[in-house]
C-alpha cells in the first residue's frame, strides 16, 4: 500500500491521504456546471474560456507585465531581471545562475530558506523529515538559489523494532548534490497532464469527451459518464488508489481498472486519485500509438533539453540518485528492500516503472526549466511545447464548485498546505509522496523546487509538509513589496498563531467629514487570517467599515477602472492581487469624541500569506489633517506591536 496518513492538520484542511503523493479528501459540493458541456472549440484568448456556454472562466495572465510592474518587481535600483512577458514578441528567458539582486529578490529570506530547510535534517520532532534535499528558487530567468543539503543515500535499512535507520558506513553514504536525481512520485502526474493538453491542442483529444469513447472497456462499473476533464481535475469519482500490483499480469491490472466502481457520481465531488492519471496514460498510448515514456521523451524532455528527466533511469545513474525506502510489509505492499534507482510507488513498479501517476525521475534544474517554460507561456529557448492558450488551461480553476480544491488541468492551484505564502489563485504546482514539490507563481514570476528523500529510510518518519511550507514562505518573503510612498511602509510580518497591532494615538474629531486615508496591501490565507481596522474610545475595540480601491486601468483591461469595494465588517482576507489599494474609512461616528484607531493582523497556527502592509496613514478632520504618519512627530506616536517599518 502506498497511502500516507499524515494529514494536513486537525482541522482537516489537508486531508488524510496523499494518495500516494498529496493530501486531499473528497469534496461534497454538487457540480454547478452543465454535464457534458463541450470544449471542442474552446476559446481561451481574449480572457474567456467557454465550456459549451455553461461556464466562463477568466484565465490567469502568465508572467507578463504583472511580473514586471507588480509589487516588488525590481531590486532597490530597479534592476530586476524578471525577464518575462506574455505580450506578443516579448522576451521569454532561459535560465542561468545569478544573484538574488539580479533576480529581483532579497538575499536575506533566501538565506533563511536554507537555514529552515537544514533544520528538518534533525529530528522534527521524532525523526528527520528527510535525509537530504536539493533546494532551487528563482525569478524570471535567474536561479538565485540552488543548494544541496544532507544525504542522498544514508540508510541501508530500517529497523522496525527500534524505529531506527540502519546507516551505511560513512564512506558509503552519498552527499546530496545539485544534480542529484529524485523519484518525483506524483509530480509525474504533471508530465502526463501536459502530454494530454498537447493532444487537446492538436485536436486528437477532447476535454469533454467520455473516456469510454477512447477506451470502451473503461465504461465498466458505471464509469460511462467520466470525461477526460474529470480525470485531469480529480472529479471522476475514482477512489484514491487500488493495489494493482496484486495482479500478476498487465491484463489483470487493467481488468481491475475496468471493473472499478466510482465512489461518487462523476463531476459531483473532488477526490484525488492515482487512477485518474493511469487512465489518462492509457488514453494517450491509445490515441498516439506510443508508450508514455517515449511520449515524455519526444514531446517534453528532449525539446526542452531536460536530459536528467525520464522513466526508468539506467543503472549508470544510480550513484547520482537519491535513495528512497526500505520497502517491506506491512508498511509497503511489496517486499523489495532498499529502493534505490527504481520507482518507489508499488503500482508504478508493477507497471514496469512507466505509469501516468508516478515513475518520472528528475533533478531540480530540469524542473526549473519546466517551470520557466510554463511561466514563459509554453516556450523555452527555441522549443515550444504548448501554446499560450493551452498553458492558460493549466492555470485556470476548473473546480470552482469545490472551494479549497482548486485545480487546473493537472496542476493544483492556491494550496497553502504546501505552497505556503506563495499561494495565490495564480499559483500552480504539485507534490510527490517521496518528499518532492514544485510551485510556480505567475503573479511574481517566481518558481520553487524542493526535492527531498523523505521516505528514506521509511515513510512513517515524515509527516505534514512543513519544509515545503517554510521554503515557500521564505521565497514569497524574498519578493520585495515597495512602499506606496516614501522609503518605508508598516509591515505586519508573517508569523503564524500571532496577533500584531498598529495603533494610532487618541484623536479628537470635530468634523462631519472626518476620515482615515491610507494605502493598503494584503495577502492572507483566506478566511483563516485577516486584517482588521478597529476603533476604541476606551477599552473595547469595534470594527470600522472602510472601502478600498484597486489600481486603475491596466494593459489587461484598458479603459476599465475598478469600483470601490466596501468592507462593512472592517476587515480584509485572502488575496488582493499583490498591489496597493487606496483605503478610506468614514470616522464621523466618533465626532466630538476621543478615538484611537488600530490595524490588527491575526493569524491562525497553520499557514500564512505574504502579510499586510499599510502606508501613508492620514486622518483628516474636514479640511484639517490631524494625523499624518509622514510627519516625524506623528510617526513617533504610533504604537507598533508585531508590525515594523519595512523598505521591502
Amino acid at each position: 500500500m502506498t497511502g500516507d496518513t499524515y494529514g494536513r492538520a486537525a482541522d482537516g484542511r489537508e486531508g488524510a491521504y496523499e494518495g500516494p503523493e498529496r493530501a486531499g479528501g473528497p469534496g461534497s459540493s454538487t457540480d454547478a456546471r452543465t454535464a457534458g458541456s463541450g470544449i471542442a472549440r474552446r476559446r481561451v484568448g481574449g480572457g474567456i474560456l467557454a465550456l459549451g456556454g455553461a461556464l466562463a472562466l477568466t484565465p490567469i495572465p502568465l508572467a507578463g507585465a504583472a511580473a514586471r510592474s507588480g509589487p516588488g518587481a525590481g531590486t532597490a535600483d530597479g534592476a530586476a531581471d524578471t525577464g518575462a512577458g506574455m505580450e506578443s514578441g516579448a522576451h521569454r528567458p532561459t535560465l542561468r545562475r545569478g544573484s538574488a539582486a539580479r533576480a529581483g529578490l532579497l538575499q536575506g529570506p533566501l538565506d533563511q530558506l536554507v537555514r529552515d530547510a537544514e533544520a528538518y535534517l534533525a529530528d522534527s520532532p521524532a525523526h528527520p523529515w528527510y535525509a537530504g534535499a536539493v533546494l532551487l528558487a528563482g525569478r524570471g530567468g535567474t536561479v538565485a538559489l540552488h543548494r544541496p543539503i544532507g544525504k542522498a543515500v544514508r540508510y541501508a535499512a530500517y529497523d522496525e523494532k527500534t524505529d531506527t535507520g540502519v546507516e551505511f558506513p560513512a564512506e558509503q553514504q552519498i552527499a546530496m548534490a545539485e544534480d542529484t536525481v529524485f523519484d518525483l512520485a506524483s509530480i509525474s502526474k504533471l508530465f502526463t497532464s501536459l502530454l494530454a493538453v498537447q493532444q487537446i491542442e492538436r485536436g486528437a483529444l477532447e476535454l469533454e469527451a467520455a473516456v469510454a469513447s477512447y477506451l470502451p472497456d473503461f465504461a465498466g462499473g458505471g464509469k460511462q459518464d467520466v470525461t477526460v476533464r474529470h480525470l485531469l481535475t480529480h472529479t471522476s469519482g475514482f477512489r484514491s488508489w487500488i493495489p494493482l500490483y496484486e495482479e500478476p499480469t498487465r491484463e489483470g491490472k487493467l481488468q481491475r481498472l475496468w471493473e472499478e466502481v466510482p465512489a461518487s457520481t462523476p463531476g459531483s465531488a473532488y477526490l484525488y486519485s492515482d487512477l485518474n492519471l493511469i487512465s489518462l496514460q492509457l488514453i494517450l498510448e491509445k490515441i498516439t500509438g506510443r508508450p508514455l515514456d517515449a511520449l515524455l521523451r519526444d514531446e517534453i524532455t528532449a525539446p526542452l533539453g531536460m536530459h536528467r528527466t525520464r522513466y526508468n533511469p539506467p543503472a549508470s545513474w544510480k550513484p547520482k540518485i537519491a535513495a528512497t525506502e526500505d520497502a517491506r510489509p506491512p508498511w509497503s505492499g511489496l517486499d523489495r528492500g532498499l529502493v534505490w534507482g527504481e520507482v518507489h510507488d508499488e503500482n508504478a513498479f508493477s507497471l514496469d516503472g512507466v505509469a501516468g501517476h508516478a515513475g518520472v525521475f528528475s533533478c531540480a534544474w530540469d524542473l526549473a526549466v519546466l517551470a520557466r517554460t510554463l511561466l514563459n507561456g509554453g516556450v523555452y529557448g527555441r522549443a515550444r511545447i504548448l501554446s499560450e492558450e493551452s498553458v492558460d488551461l493549466l492555470f485556470t480553476d476548473f473546480n470552482t464548485a469545490f472551494p479549497g480544491d482548486e485545480h487546473g488541468l493537472g496542476f493544483e492551484l492556491y494550496q497553502h498546505w504546501y505552497m505556503g505564502a506563495m499561494a495565490t489563485p495564480r499559483s500552480a504546482g504539485h507534490t510527490g509522496f517521496t518528499g518532492t514539490s514544485l510551485v510556480l507563481d505567475p503573479s511574481t514570476d517566481t518558481f520553487l523546487v524542493v526535492l527531498g528523500n523523505s521516505v528514506h529510510p521509511v515513510r512513517s518518519w515524515r509527516s505534514g509538509s512543513a519544509p515545503r511550507v517554510a521554503a515557500a514562505n521564505q521565497l514569497a518573503r524574498a519578493v520585495p513589496v515597495r512602499p506606496e510612498r516614501g522609503r518605508t511602509a508598516w509591515f505586519s510580518g508573517m508569523a503564524s498563531a500571532s496577533t500584531a497591532t498598529l495603533t494610532l494615538p487618541a484623536l479628537r474629531l470635530h468634523s462631519a467629514r472626518a476620515r482615515l486615508e491610507c494605502a493598503l496591501w494584503w495577502d492572507t490565507e483566506p478566511a483563516a487570517d485577516a486584517l482588521f481596522l478597529e476603533a476604541s474610545e476606551g477599552r473595547d475595540w469595534q470594527p470600522v467599515p472602510f472601502t478600498t480601491l484597486a489600481p486603475g486601468a491596466s494593459s489587461e483591461s484598458p479603459g476599465h477602472r475598478p469600483d470601490p469595494q466596501p468592507h462593512p465588517a472592517g476587515s480584509v482576507t485572502g488575496w488582493s492581487g499583490r498591489v496597493w489599494h487606496r483605503l478610506e474609512a468614514d470616522l464621523t461616528k466618533w465626532r466630538g469624541r476621543d478615538v484611537r484607531l488600530r490595524w490588527r493582523y491575526a493569524t491562525d497556527r497553520l499557514y500564512v500569506g505574504r502579510g499586510a502592509y499599510v502606508d501613508g496613514l492620514r486622518v483628516r478632520d474636514g479640511v484639517r489633517t490631524v494625523f499624518d504618519a509622514e510627519r516625524p512627530r506623528d510617526a513617533g506616536r504610533i504604537e507598533a506591536t508585531g508590525w515594523a517599518p519595512s523598505a521591502d
